[in-house]
């Protein structure tokens, strides 16, 4: 039983997110990718553990996972600094989406 709902979450689970892909709405209107354009599938090559193919496609993902759950640590725990902490991993992740924005248009 085990083997086959491990199965499903790493094969029909991930076949399953990659037909149901949600088009880029500002790709498809301007011609350009969005700041976000790549993150469905850095996910879906997570899933799959490809750690690095990830990276490549999306690198902001990572440091959105852990803002994320350090947020939701933080809601629980109530950290001494958690706000601090939370607003530099904002400006962190902000900046490394807007240098990999860049870097699509240079590159």
């Amino acid at each position: 039983m085990i083997n086959t709902a491990h199965a499903f979450l790493t094969t029909g689970f991930v076949d399953w997110l990659e037909k149901r892909q949600l088009p880029c709405f500002y790709k498809s209107v301007f011609g350009l990718e969005c700041p976000g354009c790549g993150i469905q599938r850095a996910i879906i090559a997570l899933l799959q553990g490809d750690l690095s193919g990830s990276f490549k496609l999306y690198p902001a993902l990572l440091p959105l996972i852990a803002m994320f759950v350090f947020l939701i640590a933080h809601i629980f725990y109530q950290f001494k600094n958690g706000a601090k902490i939370l607003t530099l991993l904002f400006v962190f992740n902000v900046t490394v989406i807007a240098i990999a924005y860049l870097c699509k248009f240079i590159v």
